[in-house]
């Protein structure tokens, strides 16, 4: 069993974190916000620490999933930072979603250090985080990538190497890409159903069964007729995400005009107040 550092408890770390101890292992735990470190360890077991640096001391591996670029770098590269206290051989693992253009600076600066890094991305939302059932997409070396498999099959039912550094990442993108494609399209169809007073319950029995059938239609059908949007990512991280990928076509020369158009119905549903709403709160900004 690995002595583990994990960094950042929020919706998604918080259940990771519990399945790895759960698993076994050694878990230290930082969180930026104390109170929320000391409520996991009061609920979960392990132990906290007072800083990315101080958890990391002696790990075999440490895992980090916190909010963006800025907060990455803090908790790795900054004075108080785990890369400064991390031994040499020790593995790297981020689940944050972040830029390939961090992703690859880690890579750089750990394997400077001797230090094994993985960008992994996950996708599953926080369902797929509590009941240990994500899909992990992994940038890195062979050899990082072999030491961090194990731990991740705690909670998570695929893990594709992907490729070298950033590459995680840049499949992040594909998944974010993809998928506000079928969340809008998922958002217009129940909008037109609405306004053709059709059954609902009778139009998702039909469609979910053929070639619409979508995770997005599955899991937002249901919720966005009834105007509930507290069950997944919201709509900040999400224009987050799509920020980085249209970011990333502009370096790799690639067009996404859904992709800008879907940011820009996000802002909008920004500006009606949903920014803390999950995703499928998109289907607002339509009118009924």
């Amino acid at each position: 069993m690995a002595n583990i550092a994990f960094i950042g408890l929020g919706n998604m770390g918080s259940p990771i974190a519990r399945h790895l101890l759960r698993a076994g292992h050694d878990v230290t735990v930082y969180n930026r916000t104390a109170a929320r470190a000391e409520a996991w360890v009061s609920a979960n077991g392990g132990r906290s620490a007072p800083t990315p640096a101080a958890a990391a001391e002696g790990a075999d591996a440490v895992f980090s999933c916190v909010g963006a670029d800025p907060d990455l770098e803090a908790v790795t590269m900054h004075r108080d930072g785990c890369f400064r206290t991390m031994r040499k051989g020790a593995l790297f693992v981020d689940h944050t979603t972040v830029s390939a253009r961090i992703a690859r600076q880690l890579a750089v600066e750990g394997k400077d250090r001797g230090l094994l890094v993985l960008d992994a991305p996950v996708t599953g939302a926080q369902p797929g985080a509590e009941s240990g059932t994500l899909s992990i997409m992994c940038g890195g070396s062979a050899r990082a990538f072999a030491a961090g498999e194990p731990l991740m099959r705690a909670y998570a039912l695929r893990i594709v190497h992907i490729g070298g550094a950033g590459s995680g990442q840049q499949t992040k993108m594909v998944n974010q890409i993809a998928l506000v494609g079928a969340l809008e399209g998922v958002a217009e169809g129940l909008r037109f159903a609405q306004a053709s007073n059709l059954d609902l319950e009778k139009v998702f029995e039909v469609i979910s069964a053929g070639a619409a059938s979508s995770w997005m239609l599955t899991h937002g059908w249901h919720s966005m007729a009834e105007g509930q949007f507290d069950f997944g990512l919201a709509v900040d991280w999400l224009r987050k995400d799509l920020g980085l990928a249209l970011e990333e076509a502009r370096v790799n020369g690639s067009t996404l005009p859904v992709t800008a158009l879907i940011d820009q119905f996000c802002a909008e549903v920004q500006a009606l107040g949903g920014g803390r709403q999950d995703m499928s709160a998109l289907v607002r900004r339509i009118k009924r």
